[in-house]
Order: structure tokens, then sequence, then C-alpha cells
């Protein structure tokens, strides 16, 4: 299991600024002290948004990051040529990307929501939150993500609160192709 359970990055702008150069500074820091085999670009402040998910991308390929996205930016992940990570507002968007060859994540908190991905042959599904996250209501438990992983075929990633690395050895138990997180990267 361990070759296939990935560490997905996503990044947030109070942890890596606007600011190109320390931006590129915090990203290389993180790529070099942990694993990350997955990357999304996740900014929905700054100005400066194509400007530094292109640093983003160019940055993560030089680090050979198997597997590159963008967080809802379907256009820019196109002219990039790299994945895309769909909120849960964007289930009508999953089969744009797929028509793009574009490879699909799509953020989902209930079953309907996996249902709904499955149906619209996302490639992965992120489920959140599973531990306590601020504002992001109430956490799932590793209980209902096990029972998730059992029920569904679909790639699961979870999310949610992961800040440890016994959080991710419990996640790893529960089979699921891997777990993504924004603080544990930091």
């Amino acid at each position: 299991m361990e070759d296939t359970f990935n560490y997905y990055l996503i990044t947030d702008p109070k942890y890596y600024t606007n600011n190109k150069k320390i931006f590129k500074e915090k990203l290389e820091k993180t790529l070099k002290t942990k694993r990350v085999d997955m990357a999304c670009f996740r900014d929905k402040e700054s100005s400066n948004y194509e400007e530094l998910a292109e640093l983003f991308f160019n940055t993560c390929k030089k680090f050979n990051i198997k597997q590159i996205l963008l967080n809802e930016n379907i256009k820019l992940a196109q002219k990039l040529n790299c994945g895309i990570h769909l909120t849960s507002k964007q289930f009508d968007k999953i089969k744009f990307a797929k028509e793009a060859n574009l490879f699909t994540i799509i953020s989902c908190h209930n079953e309907e929501d996996i249902k709904k991905a499955i149906l619209s042959k996302a490639d992965v599904i992120t489920y959140s939150p599973i531990f306590d996250t601020p504002n992001k209501g109430e956490a799932k438990g590793l209980a209902k993500l096990e029972e998730i992983n059992k029920k569904y075929t679909i790639k699961i990633i979870a999310l949610g609160g992961i800040i440890n690395d016994l959080q991710i050895e419990q996640i790893k138990a529960s089979k699921n192709y891997g777990f993504a997180s924004i603080r544990y990267f930091v």
C-alpha cells in the first residue's frame, strides 16, 4: 500500500503569501523537506493568481511532483497542462474537465457528493473533514472514512485537520489513496 498512498500538498496564501519570491522559497523548502506526490495550487484571494500558478507549476515540475493541480481554474489548468481540483460547488464542471483530458479531483463532503463524482467520472475525490478543522463543520472521523472506502471504488483522499504523522498512519490503515493537507506541509 505504501507505493500507492499519496501525500497531497495544498497551498494557501495564508502560509505561502502572494509575494512571488517568498512563495517560491517556501514552496521549495516544503518540497525539499516533505514527501509530496501530488500538489495543488489553491488561492482564492491573490490578484496575481495566474503568475503564482505558473510559478507553482514550474517549481513542482522541477521537483518531479507526479501530479500537479490547480484549484477551480479549468482554463488555466488546460493552458499549463496540469490537473484540476474542483470544489464541491463545481460538479457541473467535471464533464468539461474530463473532455479536456484533465486529471480531475473533486471535493466531496457526503455520500450524495461521492455518488455524483462517480457518475461524472471524476478520477479521485477528497473526502472531508476527517479531523477537526477550523470552520469546516463536524469531523467525519476515521470510522466513517473506513466505511466510505469499503463502500465505494473511487480513489479517496482524506482531507481536513491532518497535521501529524500519527493521523497519516491512521489514514493509511483505512486503505485510502492518500491524504491532503495544507497545514501538515507548512
